[in-house]
């Protein structure tokens, strides 16, 4: 069952969203399409947890694992619009510990455009219980020594990008990164809940539950990464996500008790569509602005054009943001972020159009980009964009 509203011409958009969901064993999800700035699809069905005794809701939030990545990106350059660093400027220059062994030269450009080298995890790490100190992990990294060099190639920083942003927002605020999220992301945009770096604790009952569950598992990650290195041998997965003891964390609870902007976002999906919203339209929604349109062009030009060396694909990478990816053709100027288990958002600039997607049933076990949910969906919101 469907719940929700859409505007009619995004009606065919809605109907395929609802088949994902005609089985309880597909859980459940939400969808969010703007158009212009303004909301056209806010619907959403299914089941929030495993047993399929509880409905999905209209507040219902979902962890979204990388899609996380994207909303950092939007912080980082939220700051800089209000001329609080330049990101052509060392990251050093903010963050001075940063500037050891051989980062000093290392721009914000590049840290969010995956080309600082400090994609490793397991060398800085002894467990994944480590990783729930965001300002030690943050220490960590700025005291590691990048490989390759800063700038050489690109290669996805899938958990370390979290505290690399939290690290340099932190260092250049004085402030806790989800309360500067809050502040200059989504108090402007109008945003009320729904867009967290973890969610608080008086609002976890919300969250929905991943299928299959996962919360009980030790070393569900560990298997999928190991299996990953047998099939691409020389894969440099396990250096950045192989982790003792990562299944136990990132999939309990305890995993919001922490500031992880590169995984443990809690999101609706409406939220997310307004913050794309904004950045698809020039840098406003509804008469709320977040950055201005020159920040956002800068922020999505393509940085890097080569072969991901992690994610074994050309990512087209921005400043924080990859290429927006549908079925068929990629819309030209399209960039957002994908996160494990299928949810994701992204903007198109050229329609206007924004779309988020979030779920529990999770999808490919491989890659963020495995699942052709959003995808598929992404396809025909575009097609329908563009015809209005």
């Amino acid at each position: 069952m469907i719940n929700g509203h859409v505007h009619p011409a995004f009606a065919d958009l809605v109907r395929r969203f609802e088949r994902m969901y005609d089985q309880p064993e597909q859980g459940g999800g939400a969808l969010a399409v703007y158009l212009h700035g303004e909301p056209v699809v806010d619907v959403w069905s299914g089941w929030r947890d495993p047993h399929h005794a509880l409905p999905w809701q209209e507040d219902t939030v979902a962890m979204s694992f990388s899609t996380t990545k994207g909303i950092a990106a939007a912080l980082v350059h939220r700051l800089a619009d209000q001329g609080l660093l330049d990101v052509n400027q060392p990251v050093a220059t903010y963050w001075p510990a940063f500037g050891a062994a051989g980062k000093d030269r290392m721009t914000v450009a590049q840290m969010l455009a995956h080309s600082g080298g400090l994609h490793g995890v397991r060398d800085i790490v002894d467990h994944a219980e480590d990783m729930l100190d965001h300002r030690g992990m943050a220490e960590r990294l700025a005291a590691a020594t990048p490989s390759p060099k800063p700038g050489d190639e690109c290669g996805y920083h899938g958990l370390t990008f979290g505290w690399l942003v939290s690290g340099l927002v932190e260092s250049l605020t004085g402030e806790d990164v989800r309360d500067v999220l809050a502040r200059e992301v989504a108090e402007p945009l109008g945003i009320t809940d729904g867009l967290w770096f973890g969610a608080p604790e008086s609002q976890r009952d919300r969250l929905a539950r991943l299928i299959p569950d996962l919360s009980r598992t030790t070393d569900w990650a560990e298997r999928v990464i190991e299996g990953i290195n047998r099939r691409w041998p020389g894969s440099r997965h396990a250096e950045a996500f192989l982790v003792p003891g990562i299944s136990s964390v990132i999939f309990s609870d305890r995993v919001h008790d922490t500031a992880f902007p590169a995984v443990n976002g809690a999101f609706t999906a409406r939220a997310l569509a307004r913050v794309y919203g904004a950045l698809a339209n020039g840098g406003s929604v509804n008469g709320h602005r977040l950055m201005s349109a020159e920040t956002i062009r800068a922020a999505g030009r393509v940085q890097r054009r080569d072969r991901d060396y992690i994610l074994r694909i050309p990512m087209r990478w921005r400043m924080g943001w990859h290429q927006a990816f549908i079925v068929g053709r990629f819309p030209r100027l399209g960039f957002g972020h994908f996160g494990f288990g299928g949810s994701g958002a992204w903007a198109d600039p050229e329609t206007g159009m924004s779309i988020a997607f979030v779920t529990n049933r999770l999808g490919s076990a491989s890659t963020p980009l495995g699942d052709t949910r959003l995808p598929r969906l992404g396809r025909v919101a575009l097609a329908l964009a563009r015809r209005a």
